[in-house]
């Protein structure tokens, strides 16, 4: 501590640039997520029935049976927390949904995430969610796969 202690200050017309990145050529490229995305043809609005039954109406449940619980291993659709999907004229998704509680962790991130799941289906023009509580979930609601898969058959 008796030492003194000495500030150098050094002037310079301009910092050095850093390296630029580089990545090997043996770098492999694990997974890309986005190749079945990409690789699908928009479908055209008036080839896709807006119907119930209909192509659009069937690739948007498809979608839904893709979301999970993070803390249950079955799907958000056949828990029974979808309580109505319609599909305008225009093509347009409307997802009436609940959570199981009010007060579920993924309150928050669930409702934007089946919004964009079914926005992001083939034919789709604009995905609208709503959350509601009326009538409140309850396990009458899943379906006997989700029952079976809880052990509750």
């Amino acid at each position: 501590m008796n030492e003194e202690r000495r500030i150098e200050i050094e002037e310079v017309d301009e910092a050095a640039k850093p390296p630029k990145a580089r990545v090997a050529d043996t770098f492999e490229r694990k997974r890309d997520y986005l190749e079945g995305f990409l690789a699908q043809k928009p479908v055209p609005a008036d080839a896709v029935p807006a119907e119930p039954g209909g192509d659009l109406y069937e690739a948007v449940i498809e979608a839904l049976k893709e979301i999970y619980d993070p803390e249950i291993p079955v799907n958000i659709y056949d828990l029974g927390l979808i309580y109505d999907v319609e599909i305008t004229p225009e093509h347009h998704a409307l997802v009436k949904m609940t959570l199981t509680t009010p007060h579920c962790p993924v309150a928050e991130s669930m409702p934007g995430e089946v919004e964009l799941r079914v926005g992001a289906v083939p034919g789709v023009g604009h995905a609208e969610v709503e959350l509601v509580w009326d009538p409140p979930w309850d396990p009458q609601k899943m379906t006997d796969e989700a029952r079976l898969e809880l052990g509750m058959l």
